[in-house]
């Protein structure tokens, strides 16, 4: 058996703003925007280098806008990541050290609260070092 998680809801409130942004700030990949019944519009994005995507839109969620908190993208180098993201225009705040595992936030224009994480280079078929 394989079970991949390959897409997961954002609730926002205003999708074209969520679109603008997860693309223009945060360098998202637009695989699709389309109606498929009225009222049901699905956008879904993908981080760059990413095998999960997330989707916005409207008629299918009943999650409330911003409610979503603690996904996590995860950088092989934050100070270079960082560096992109804040020059796109994305709101990301100074890396914390937790630990030997750097991580800093981003909010998106709901609320949706974002984590951005450095990991330690992993060994050959090994978990993180710590």
């Amino acid at each position: 058996m394989e079970l991949r998680l390959e897409v997961v809801q954002v609730p926002v409130s205003d999708v074209d703003r969520a679109k603008a942004f997860y693309v223009d700030a945060l360098g998202f990949v637009l695989d699709h925007d389309a109606e498929h019944i009225p009222g049901m519009r699905v956008v879904q994005l993908t981080p760059p280098g990413s095998s999960c995507s997330i989707v916005i839109g409207t008629g299918m969620t009943g999650m409330v806008p911003g409610s979503l908190e603690g996904l996590q993208l995860v950088v092989p180098d934050m100070a270079a990541a960082r560096s992109e993201l804040v020059g796109r225009g994305a709101p990301i705040s100074e890396p914390q050290d937790l630990g030997g595992f750097l991580f800093a936030y981003f909010a998106d224009p709901d609320g949706n609260r974002w984590v951005l994480q450095e990991i330690p280079p992993r060994e050959a078929g090994g978990p993180a070092q710590s």
